[in-house]
């Protein structure tokens, strides 16, 4: 990796910037929420605006936060227990950041999301349309994933990933990704005295994940891994990201002014079509199409729809109108698109051609299983 200081200076040249900020540094690792931390970001981001830049906020620690409220030392497993710390400790927060903004005369809004927000296309829509509106009235947007009520988000979920989409819902130019680490090593420091911090890199450069472990403490839900698939999620919507410590001083500023801090992740792909990129953004999926050699290929190399003739094997139920994986004839997902018949449908359909699908079903709705319009390439 080169360590030399970058082309670019991601967060002094973006305009809109995502910020994301760990459990461990918003709660001073669990011992309670940090106001001197909150209250410095809060200078910092206030000057951020005052540079003209756009931020948002995605924070952890509610449930660290109630869990400090309630005396729990460890992180409990009992998915009652996470969502009552959650519910909790968001109380204090959201008390927390509000008033640490209001010393700079900025309006604050919580905005609680989950994936499936994010998954449904109106919902999708419309939490980008509020989000967008809350910058062009001048408050700044406190996101968090809504651990209270929704059991995915706690037991796969992390804000690193929701920093992410977040960045690519509202096309941010950057996500800053503020943890209790120095940035990216090339061997954990932790067992290593001799690992280097990653300066730089690609954000798709696919040895960074072989760098990051495991999450670094019973207080955090992510680690260093979930920061490095968050920036290669955020560099499909053309999005940079930088991952640095949040004790470091006066760090956005000093990122602002084009300092190089902590590990940058340049994007290095042209951004793509944001209905293609809230196709990509789905962690889950309904179901997935298996296809042949030749339709992969007409896929991946010749721009084609997916024709019923090319399809192997249907896995999962889903409806017209669902996102569905396409997987290559080794199972390893190679697109995504929006189907036009549903599982049971295609599954009859299958290895016919189109000019059969009237025949089969007693209608046709399309002629390609899935569009090339309405398809994107993941690999």
């Amino acid at each position: 990796m080169n360590t030399s200081p970058p082309a670019i200076a991601a967060v002094r040249d973006a305009r809109r910037i995502v910020i994301k900020v760990g459990s461990s540094l918003v709660t001073n690792d669990g011992r309670g929420l940090d106001h001197a931390a909150l209250s410095r970001w809060a200078t910092q981001i206030a000057q951020l605006r005052s540079a003209g830049k756009e931020v948002l906020l995605v924070s952890s620690g509610a449930i660290a936060e109630g869990m400090q409220r309630l005396g729990w030392g460890r992180r409990p497993s009992a998915l009652h227990e996470l969502q009552a710390a959650a519910a909790i400790g968001q109380m204090g927060l959201v008390q927390c950041y509000e008033s640490c903004f209001r010393e700079h005369g900025i309006a604050t809004a919580q905005i609680l999301l989950t994936h499936a927000d994010l998954a449904d296309r109106q919902r999708y829509l419309n939490a980008r349309s509020t989000l967008k509106t809350l910058l062009a009235l001048g408050a700044l947007p406190v996101i968090n994933e809504n651990d209270t009520v929704v059991t995915d988000e706690i037991k796969f979920g992390d804000n690193d990933t929701l920093g992410a989409l977040v960045t690519n819902l509202v096309e941010a130019d950057v996500l800053v990704i503020l943890t209790d680490q120095p940035g990216l090593f090339d061997a954990d420091p932790r067992r290593v005295p001799s690992a280097r911090l990653i300066s730089d890199g690609a954000a798709n450069d696919p040895t960074l994940a072989q760098y990051a472990g495991g999450a670094g403490s019973g207080i955090s839900k992510g680690g260093m891994l979930t920061k490095v698939l968050a920036a290669r999620r955020a560099a499909s919507s053309g999005a940079h990201t930088v991952i640095a410590s949040g004790r470091e001083p006066d760090v956005l500023m000093r990122l602002a002014n084009g300092e190089a801090i902590g590990t940058q992740l340049i994007a290095g792909q042209t951004a793509m079509a944001a209905r293609k990129q809230w196709m990509v953004d789905h962690l889950n999926v309904n179901g997935s199409i298996q296809i042949d050699a030749g339709a992969t290929r007409a896929l991946m190399h010749e721009g084609k729809s997916l024709l019923p003739i090319g399809v192997i094997a249907v896995h999962g139920e889903f409806e017209r109108g669902a996102i569905v994986a396409l997987l290559d004839s080794a199972g390893h997902e190679i697109a995504r698109g929006l189907t036009n018949y549903a599982a049971a449908e295609a599954r009859r359909i299958m290895r016919q051609p189109s000019s059969e699908i009237e025949a089969i079903l007693g209608y046709v709705d399309e002629p390609e299983l899935i569009h090339r319009d309405n398809l994107v390439l993941t690999r």
